[in-house]
């Protein structure tokens, strides 16, 4: 039997931030490392499935900080039958608000069929730090199939739009040289901050598989393809410490 579960987050600087989960989603309010609020999703049992439809949905209003994160990695399993699971997040952020989206590695266990969606709505003075990671088959199995789109909108317009599809459904090419070559661990980071409208940064390498772009809106995207999980993370956390440590000094030297 397929469930259909949505969990609902929404922070304001008048409180805690008021969560409602049910079915394979729990969320848990968990101590805050910085100013704000931080609220760790809990899988309360396998999921997803095939046939299964999931849901995130978080609001972080105006003025407000919060860091959202997972207590595990993400496992799509195949189901009984023959249907594709959902997994769709929706993040609205508010003016002068942030949010840090931090979850664990969705991987992509054999015999999955998983379609992941994640929306972004930006207010123009919002601020955003996004990390994804997809880890195709657990260690020594072969990938399942998994197409994962992203989607961000600021102030109502189209600020970054991307998909990957990959596994044994997928159409081919997706583990040749152009795409995956060969590696299974992809992930993306991306940072938003109005900061960046003055002062974009330069490209550049992060190594050999891993690449940081300013894009054409106040923000900066890094890509990264490694061969395990572990490696992965690493560099995207690197690449977190170092964008965010610019923003900072960025954001001090900007004061009166």
């Amino acid at each position: 039997m397929s469930i259909d579960a949505t969990a609902r987050i929404v922070a304001d600087r008048t409180g805690l931030p008021v969560l409602a989960g049910d079915g394979p989603i729990a969320l848990r309010r968990t101590r805050a490392h910085e100013p704000g609020h931080r609220v760790t999703v809990v899988g309360a049992m396998s999921a997803p499935l095939g046939g299964d439809r999931l849901a995130i949905e978080a609001e972080v209003r105006d003025g407000t900080h919060l860091t959202v994160d997972s207590a595990a990695a993400t496992i799509a399993l195949p189901g009984h039958g023959s249907e594709h699971a959902r997994y769709d997040i929706t993040l609205d952020v508010g003016e002068d608000a942030e949010l840090h989206w931090l979850p664990e590695q969705l991987i992509a266990a054999r015999g999955s069929d998983l379609r992941m969606r994640t929306r972004v709505r930006l207010a123009p003075g919002a601020r955003l730090v996004l990390r994804e990671e997809q880890i195709l088959g657990r260690y020594g199995e072969e990938p399942g199939t998994l197409t994962a789109r992203l989607t961000v909108h600021r102030a109502g317009r189209p600020l970054l739009d991307t998909e990957l599809a990959c596994g044994p459904g997928a159409p081919g090419g997706w583990d040749g040289p152009a795409v995956l070559a060969g590696h299974r661990a992809v992930g993306q980071l991306l940072v938003v901050d109005p900061v960046y409208e003055d002062k974009p940064p330069e490209p550049r390498p992060l190594g050999p598989t891993a690449a940081l772009t300013p894009l054409a809106g106040p923000a900066v995207l890094v890509t990264a393809l490694a061969r395990d999980a572990l490696t992965l993370r690493r560099v995207l956390e690197r690449a977190r410490r170092d964008v965010l440590g610019d923003l900072h000094g960025a954001h001090s030297h900007g004061r009166p």
